[in-house]
């Protein structure tokens, strides 16, 4: 299968993406920021990832203009901020995200597996052509 690098602050949210993701077959990564998250990337080589925008010291728009730049590696967004039609869902998709799931119940949702794992997985597997 793929490897997937999740970018979240919440490690609540990067293990739940995990365990989404690890049911599928996938070899899952983590960072906890933007900058760690451009370490894995030149190590790793994904070949998805999963980005949330609300992050400290560097949010998930800025990451995906700076990944832009060296990678054209796909991008799902998965963020609380990122409803339908919300500025920063249409900024990610002019920036090239190839989906944009909204996080329900907000930014630490537990419900997230439930409510959204299905979503996650069938976004990533159109993206991989999976």
């Amino acid at each position: 299968m793929a490897n997937i690098l999740v970018v979240d602050d919440e490690m609540g949210i990067r293990e739940l993406l995990n365990e989404i993701l690890t049911d599928e077959g996938h070899t899952v990564y983590a960072a906890e920021s933007a900058v760690q998250a451009r370490t894995i990337r030149e190590q790793m080589r994904p070949d998805l990832v999963l980005l949330d925008i609300e992050m400290p010291h560097m949010d998930g728009i800025e990451c995906l203009k700076r990944l832009r730049l060296i990678s054209n590696v796909p991008v799902i967004i998965v963020s609380s901020v990122a409803q339908t039609g919300s500025p920063q869902a249409l900024e990610t998709r002019r920036l090239g995200a190839a989906e944009v799931i909204a996080k329900p119940s907000g930014a630490m949702s537990l419900d997230l597996n439930a409510k959204k794992g299905h979503e996650i997985v069938t976004a990533s597997r159109k993206v991989l052509g999976i």
